[in-house]
Protein backbone atom coordinates (compact mmCIF):
# COMPACT_ATOMS: atom_id res chain seq x y z
CA UNK A 1 0.00 0.00 0.00
CA UNK A 2 1.00 3.57 -0.54
CA UNK A 3 0.49 6.02 2.29
CA UNK A 4 1.16 9.70 2.52
CA UNK A 5 4.26 10.49 4.53
CA UNK A 6 2.07 12.05 7.24
CA UNK A 7 0.34 8.70 7.84
CA UNK A 8 3.51 6.96 8.92
CA UNK A 9 3.84 6.27 12.60
CA UNK A 10 6.86 7.90 14.18
CA UNK A 11 9.57 5.51 15.33
CA UNK A 12 10.55 7.47 18.44
CA UNK A 13 9.05 6.48 21.79
CA UNK A 14 9.50 9.28 24.32
CA UNK A 15 7.41 7.70 27.10
CA UNK A 16 6.76 4.06 28.02
CA UNK A 17 4.19 2.71 30.43
CA UNK A 18 5.51 -0.79 31.03
CA UNK A 19 3.83 -4.13 31.57
CA UNK A 20 2.56 -4.44 35.13
CA UNK A 21 2.30 -0.66 35.54
CA UNK A 22 -1.11 0.85 36.30
CA UNK A 23 -1.68 4.59 35.95
CA UNK A 24 -4.86 6.16 37.32
CA UNK A 25 -5.49 9.69 36.07
CA UNK A 26 -5.35 11.68 32.86
CA UNK A 27 -2.22 11.64 30.71
CA UNK A 28 -1.21 14.52 28.44
CA UNK A 29 1.75 13.57 26.25
CA UNK A 30 3.88 14.89 23.41
CA UNK A 31 5.97 12.88 20.95
CA UNK A 32 5.59 9.11 21.13
CA UNK A 33 3.81 7.23 23.93
CA UNK A 34 3.76 3.43 24.15
CA UNK A 35 1.41 1.76 26.61
CA UNK A 36 2.15 -1.85 27.59
CA UNK A 37 0.43 -1.55 30.98
CA UNK A 38 -2.94 -0.17 32.09
CA UNK A 39 -4.17 3.43 32.04
CA UNK A 40 -7.44 4.41 33.71
CA UNK A 41 -8.18 7.95 32.52
CA UNK A 42 -8.01 9.99 29.35
CA UNK A 43 -4.93 9.99 27.14
CA UNK A 44 -4.46 13.08 24.98
CA UNK A 45 -1.90 15.19 23.14
CA UNK A 46 -1.59 18.97 23.10
CA UNK A 47 -3.41 20.40 20.07
CA UNK A 48 -0.32 22.14 18.71
CA UNK A 49 1.97 19.07 18.75
CA UNK A 50 1.03 16.05 16.59
CA UNK A 51 1.89 12.93 18.57
CA UNK A 52 1.69 9.14 18.29
CA UNK A 53 0.11 6.69 20.73
CA UNK A 54 0.95 2.98 20.49
CA UNK A 55 -1.11 0.55 22.58
CA UNK A 56 0.52 -2.89 22.58
CA UNK A 57 -1.20 -6.27 22.73
CA UNK A 58 -0.72 -6.30 26.52
CA UNK A 59 -1.90 -2.71 26.98
CA UNK A 60 -5.28 -1.46 28.19
CA UNK A 61 -6.77 2.04 28.30
CA UNK A 62 -10.05 2.78 30.07
CA UNK A 63 -10.89 6.31 28.97
CA UNK A 64 -10.99 8.58 25.96
CA UNK A 65 -8.01 8.73 23.58
CA UNK A 66 -7.18 11.77 21.45
CA UNK A 67 -4.02 11.85 19.32
CA UNK A 68 -2.93 12.56 15.76
CA UNK A 69 -1.74 9.02 15.11
CA UNK A 70 -2.91 5.95 17.00
CA UNK A 71 -1.89 2.29 16.73
CA UNK A 72 -4.02 -0.13 18.77
CA UNK A 73 -3.27 -3.80 19.37
CA UNK A 74 -4.68 -3.99 22.90
CA UNK A 75 -7.94 -3.10 24.66
CA UNK A 76 -9.62 0.31 24.73
CA UNK A 77 -12.78 1.04 26.66
CA UNK A 78 -13.83 4.51 25.56
CA UNK A 79 -13.88 6.65 22.42
CA UNK A 80 -10.79 6.96 20.22
CA UNK A 81 -10.17 10.07 18.12
CA UNK A 82 -7.28 10.01 15.65
CA UNK A 83 -6.96 13.29 13.77
CA UNK A 84 -4.64 11.88 11.07
CA UNK A 85 -4.34 8.10 11.16
CA UNK A 86 -5.44 5.05 13.15
CA UNK A 87 -4.28 1.47 12.75
CA UNK A 88 -6.26 -1.29 14.43
CA UNK A 89 -4.05 -4.36 14.52
CA UNK A 90 -5.16 -7.99 14.80
CA UNK A 91 -5.67 -8.12 18.59
CA UNK A 92 -7.29 -4.67 18.92
CA UNK A 93 -10.50 -4.53 20.96
CA UNK A 94 -12.26 -1.17 21.09
CA UNK A 95 -15.47 -0.66 23.07
CA UNK A 96 -16.47 2.84 22.02
CA UNK A 97 -16.73 5.02 18.94
CA UNK A 98 -13.71 5.45 16.65
CA UNK A 99 -13.23 8.85 14.99
CA UNK A 100 -10.72 8.78 12.14
CA UNK A 101 -9.38 10.55 9.07
CA UNK A 102 -7.46 7.55 7.70
CA UNK A 103 -8.18 4.03 8.97
CA UNK A 104 -6.26 0.77 8.60
CA UNK A 105 -7.98 -2.24 10.15
CA UNK A 106 -6.43 -5.71 10.23
CA UNK A 107 -8.36 -8.98 10.20
CA UNK A 108 -9.33 -9.90 13.75
CA UNK A 109 -9.68 -6.35 15.12
CA UNK A 110 -13.01 -5.73 16.88
CA UNK A 111 -14.91 -2.47 17.34
CA UNK A 112 -18.02 -2.31 19.51
CA UNK A 113 -19.14 1.17 18.53
CA UNK A 114 -19.45 3.46 15.54
CA UNK A 115 -16.85 4.38 12.95
CA UNK A 116 -17.06 8.14 12.36
CA UNK A 117 -15.14 9.77 9.52
CA UNK A 118 -13.50 13.13 10.28
CA UNK A 119 -13.03 15.25 7.21
CA UNK A 120 -10.10 17.65 6.93
CA UNK A 121 -12.22 20.51 8.27
CA UNK A 122 -13.27 18.70 11.47
CA UNK A 123 -11.97 19.93 14.81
Amino acid sequence: MFFKKSNRVQNTIDTLIGVGTRVEGNIHFAGGLRVDGTVIGTVSEPNDQPSTLILSELGRIEGAITASKVVVNGTVIGPVKAAQFIELQTKARVTGDVYYNTLEMHTGAVIEGKLVYLDDNAE
